[in-house]
């Protein structure tokens, strides 16, 4: 899968979801489907979404004991969507049974990602609020390798991060980086952040990009803006 941005479609109905993505009359953008979509549409919203031509990274952050994990993916593999992940802190057992259920019965599976540790996560929360004292690097390459060893694709990790775990997990382990903001943009509730194009130049495969595309003027033009810088 080559690199590419997905937007964030973190709106609260359909109607809003179909509304924005009815602005793109030549591009059909790969799209993540998050909590609020999920929860207020369900799996029709995603089924409507693929019907349309769209790539999506199903964003659901699964985490529970293993056996719960592995159903729950079982019905996740039976939507055609191309990414889902979960949280890496379930660890490698819960990780390794998420990949079974994934598995379709033809051996085939959507892309599966763990997500590190959230970039509204600093230094400082890390070991106040989640009494983890070891450096958050090392915590997020810790993470990444606990995900490599259980057999997923890549990690969701932030953009500062993401050269380090190439080097840490290989090239062709996946990172996938939320906290991107323009460079004239506001940073928002998120701590690490950097711009599309140097976290291309710094080793993000995939960005995602919510609130500098979709709370956009003219978001067609933000798009397409955020994907000629990544694509420098």
């Amino acid at each position: 899968m080559k690199k590419d941005v997905i937007i964030a479609c973190d709106f609260s109905s359909a109607e809003k979801t179909y509304e924005f993505l009815d602005k793109f009359t030549e591009e059909k953008p790969f799209v993540k489907i998050g909590m609020e979509l999920f929860y207020a549409e369900g799996p029709q919203i995603v089924r409507e979404i693929k019907k349309r031509g769209h790539k999506i990274f199903l964003d659901l952050k699964l985490h529970d004991i293993p056996n719960t994990v592995k159903k729950a993916m079982a019905v996740l593999s039976g939507l055609d969507v191309d990414i889902c992940n979960l949280h890496a802190g379930g660890g490698i057992d819960m990780m390794k049974a998420a990949v079974e259920g994934l598995t379709r019965e033809d051996g085939t599976r959507p892309l599966l990602i763990a997500v590190t540790q959230l970039t509204s996560i600093d230094q400082t929360r890390m070991e106040n609020e989640l009494l983890i004292e070891k450096p958050l690097e090392e915590v997020v390459m810790s993470y990444a390798s606990n995900a490599k060893k259980a057999g997923l694709d890549g990690v969701v990790c932030s953009p500062l991060e993401a050269g380090k775990v190439h080097e840490v997990c290989g090239d062709d382990f996946l990172t996938v980086t939320p906290g991107i903001r323009f460079a004239d943009g506001a940073v928002g509730d998120q701590q690490r952040v950097t711009t599309p194009k140097k976290a291309r130049e710094i080793g993000s495969d995939f960005i995602v990009v919510g609130r500098p595309i979709t709370a956009a003027e003219d978001p067609v033009a933000a798009y397409r803006h955020c994907m000629n810088d990544f694509a420098d």
